[in-house]
């Protein structure tokens, strides 16, 4: 039956289904087929998937990253990140990094936060000597962390799923994105001393004051966040909601840029994001249930436990298959599919959860810019019309920063760790 189920999963997705669909038709087949169980318990179990109070924080922190945008945050985090390290060599497209680092502190998603970047970010570039492939490349590259630095979606759906605290969740993803980001500046940093760029102003203090001042109020919502759940005020769930409530209030009453005619906009696009996650997760939990009823997470681990009894070359291992599966399918349903399979494997050898998923939501994060299913590749072309293949050959340099980042985070698991022990 194992074979069955992975067979019809395997060809529906090959043939270009969608994933949650195909998790569903493939769990639906075996349980009518062979399992002899009405098909009502498809609907059920995808019910009880998603019945869970920490799920209320994914519309909320779309709504958030919808109206802080919306309310004029975007420019903001660019004009401070650009006073920042725009009188450096490469220094808009150092900007882009940055602006990344901070936009994915608000929005959650890294298709949100490259298409904020893509908007604002490449026609300046092309202006300064950057050509539009570069600055599109960049651009897709940066909105990888969207998922790494908290609030991330993707974080909140392996803690839901792993059992484990989206609260340290969020603070281990705040180095592990900062590294990224770092190593995507340094390579634009080589590439524009290759090209011959010049450093494209001055540092001034007093810019980046004013910046700042202009910015404090976007910058302070993953403070908020953050030390709202770590100071015991509310829960990560009730944080998506106080972060939602504050992007209005920035919006309309601070920067005043957010109209009451964007709301029905803006609560739409939440509600149809927040519908693809749930039911991508309700789908994961009836194949789930199935996978762990025919003891496939006990082969795995058996087969695994054969090889190797190294935590790091299963490490290797499993980002060498994250990073293949990254290239088809999202980072959510990567997670919800992966998790319950591979995570037992890891606790088996000493492997802590926490570092588990994070390295894991950084591993699928790579896979944004990697096709076929580069969700990013396909954003950012979609905004600066450049041809996707042309995105895809300029962000090859940034991909191989990420990938080394990868392999420090993999060999160098206190990089995750230290913050949420600290903070415990």
């Amino acid at each position: 039956m194992e074979y069955v189920l992975l067979f019809v999963f395997l060809g529906l997705t090959a043939l270009g289904v969608p994933v949650a669909f195909a998790l569903c038709l493939a769990a639906a087949t075996v349980l009518h087929f062979f399992m002899n169980m009405p098909l009502v318990m498809v609907s059920q179990m995808m019910y009880s998937g998603i019945d869970s109070f920490s799920f209320m924080a994914v519309p909320f922190f779309m709504l958030a990253g919808s109206f802080m945008s919306a309310g004029g945050v975007t420019g903001r985090l660019v004009n401070f990140s650009q006073a920042l390290v725009g009188s450096f060599t490469g220094g808009l497209a150092q900007a882009v990094a940055v602006s990344g680092m901070f936009f994915a502190a608000i929005s959650g998603s890294s298709a949100a936060t490259t298409a904020a970047l893509g908007s604002t970010m490449v026609n300046e570039m092309e202006k300064k000597g950057y050509t539009r492939e570069w600055a599109t490349g960049i651009v897709a590259a940066g909105g990888t962390v969207g998922i790494v630095i908290p609030p991330s979606i993707t974080l909140v759906v392996y803690g839901v799923i792993a059992d484990t605290s989206i609260g340290d969740l969020f603070v281990g993803g705040f180095l592990p994105g900062i590294l990224m980001g770092l190593s995507m500046m340094l390579v634009s940093w080589w590439l524009a001393k290759r090209r011959g760029l010049k450093p494209e102003g001055t540092f001034s203090t007093s810019a980046l004051w004013t910046s700042f001042k202009d910015s404090f109020f976007a910058l302070m919502t993953p403070v908020i966040i953050i030390g709202g759940i770590y100071g015991g005020i509310f829960t990560p769930t009730e944080a998506a909601a106080v972060a939602a409530v504050y992007g209005i209030l920035v919006g309309l009453f601070i920067y005043k840029e957010l109209k009451f005619k964007d709301f029905p906009k803006i609560i739409f696009q939440a509600v149809i994001g927040t519908t693809i996650i749930m039911f991508l997760v309700g789908a994961a939990n009836v194949f789930g249930w199935l996978l762990t009823n025919l003891q496939i997470p006990h082969h795995v681990g058996a087969f695994v436990a054969s090889l190797t009894s190294s935590p790091v070359l299963f490490l290797l291992a499993m980002n060498v298959l994250l990073l293949f599966i990254g290239t088809m399918v999202n980072a959510s349903a990567a997670v919800v599919i992966l998790t319950p399979i591979f995570l037992p494997v890891a606790k088996s050898l000493g492997i802590d959860p926490l570092f588990f998923g994070v390295l894991m939501v950084c591993n699928l994060a790579i896979g944004c810019i990697t096709p076929p299913v580069g969700l990013d590749l396909f954003v950012a072309s979609a905004i600066t019309k450049v041809p996707l293949e042309k995105v895809m050959k300029a962000s090859l340099p940034y991909l191989y920063a990420l990938l080394a980042s990868l392999i420090i985070l993999t060999l160098f698991p206190i990089i995750i760790t230290i913050l949420p022990s600290l903070l415990r």
